[in-house]
């Protein structure tokens, strides 16, 4: 699973147009709404690589503590993204329609 994640966050790293990532979750003044790659299917597929590794480490750890930082994980992931996509509405005219289509982190679960 781990290994998997970083395959995952790798490629939506490579799909992304040069200057078009930013790590805040605050769109760039004239970035470009991505959907190839991982985009075509997932929303936000960096922090669903992030939630896929911190789901492996805290299985590999075996101790309640793990599953207690990957829920605050999940937590703050969450509200980013929303976040991020109600400022990606407000800039990116096709936002909507791309939001109907694919899945915020998980097609089939979330």
């Amino acid at each position: 699973m781990a290994a998997g994640s970083t395959l995952l966050g790798l490629w939506a790293l490579a799909s992304n147009r040069p200057g078009n990532f930013n790590i805040h979750p605050s769109p760039r003044e004239g970035g470009q709404l991505v959907q190839r790659g991982p985009y075509r299917w997932i929303r936000h597929p960096m922090y669903t690589a992030v939630l896929a590794f911190g789901l492996a480490c805290a299985w590999a750890a075996g101790a309640p503590w793990g599953w207690v930082c990957l829920t605050a994980l999940l937590a703050v992931l969450v509200a980013k993204a929303a976040l991020e996509e109600r400022w990606m509405l407000e800039q990116h005219a096709g936002y909507a329609a791309y939001r109907e289509r694919t899945h915020r982190f998980l097609p089939g679960l979330f």
